[in-house]
């Protein structure tokens, strides 16, 4: 990128940290944002909504934000709503597009509406009967809270009696509960750019973690979870895998940049989509930057292209009247 053209995207600021349980996660992608971007000669600067304010926001007079927040007041519409309030463009997905994204429950919805593919699932309460639940998506199945992401809160229940406590352990991070059917099969994950008829699949990245189990701690701090970029897949599983991806994606509205996991039923080798991610990581084991690579795109040249796309969302279209 030339000197001009960095100058072009003005003053930026890298927003990472915040107050979500994805801290500690959004800390080291931001990190690596604000390196790249530099690097590339953008005038970028660090700022953490979880030790500032919206107003010290304002008084920074960015031109445009890249959002490397993740979770709760990042990634669930409520950033980006203030960022509309404030004026300055950001990157990503809008208000509704995070807030459904981030809501595993209504994400289902949605996807369902548009004849997309998910695993059955109930939703849990204080008063469900769980073994009714139990009885009808069947055992093995994964308990969640839907609000939270990098794998926070989840429970693989194989026996009945283990059904209660994992629902203990969703609902102390959540006001609802999510019980998911389990499919048996591959995992992978779709990372997606652009918007609209314009959005594209990047190669599709396959995830082996040790015994299936792909943890917060196999997720960004260990080397024993391997990865497959692209994936081996045969033609037409690619093409249907990336297609029920990218239309997922449209179907909650998304835009800029995001990625989608899909499971991959072992009998059949149908896909399922899991869920959406509106501010995926950028971390060094991060999946949308291995993906770019796998097609000739360095992670600076990703955090530019991203960078690029920052806009408002809900601004008034031009009219072209004085």
């Amino acid at each position: 990128m030339t000197a001009t053209e960095a100058k072009a995207l003005g003053k930026v600021g890298v927003l990472f940290g915040g107050r979500s349980a994805e801290r500690d996660v959004s800390i080291m992608s931001g990190t690596g944002v604000l390196q790249a971007l530099q690097s590339q000669g953008v005038d970028a600067h660090a700022f953490d909504p979880g030790q500032r304010s919206l107003a010290e926001l304002a008084a920074e007079q960015f031109d445009r934000v890249f959002i490397a927040l993740h979770g709760r007041y990042g990634e669930d519409g409520s950033m980006q709503g203030a960022l509309e309030q404030l004026g300055i463009p950001y990157t990503g997905s809008g208000v509704m597009a995070c807030a459904v994204g981030m809501d595993k429950i209504y994400t289902k919805i949605v996807w369902l509406m548009h004849g997309l593919p998910t695993p059955k699932y109930a939703v849990l309460d204080a008063n469900s009967d769980l073994d009714k639940v139990a009885a009808e998506l069947g055992l093995p199945l994964i308990v969640k809270p839907p609000h939270e992401g990098s794998t926070i809160g989840i429970t693989k229940v194989v026996a009945a009696d283990a059904f209660k406590a994992a629902y203990d352990t969703a609902a102390a991070l959540d006001d609802s509960v999510l019980a998911e059917e389990f499919v048996t099969g591959r995992e992978f994950t779709v990372a997606v750019l652009g918007q609209g008829a314009s959005a594209r699949a990047l190669p599709i990245v396959e995830i082996v973690a040790p015994e299936g189990n792909y943890d917060y701690q196999n997720k960004y701090f260990t080397d024993d979870t391997k990865y497959y970029c692209p994936a081996v897949l045969d033609e037409a599983t690619t093409a249907e895998m990336q297609r029920i991806a990218v239309e997922a994606y449209r179907a909650l509205g998304c835009e800029g940049w995001g990625r989608v996991d899909v499971l991959l039923r072992e009998r059949d080798n149908k896909p399922f989509l899991l869920e959406v991610n509106t501010s995926p990581g950028m971390t060094t084991h991060s999946l949308v930057p291995m993906a770019a690579r796998a097609t000739g795109i360095s992670y600076e040249q990703l955090c530019v292209e991203i960078l690029r796309s920052a806009r408002l969302k809900m601004a008034a279209p031009a009219t072209g009247k004085e």
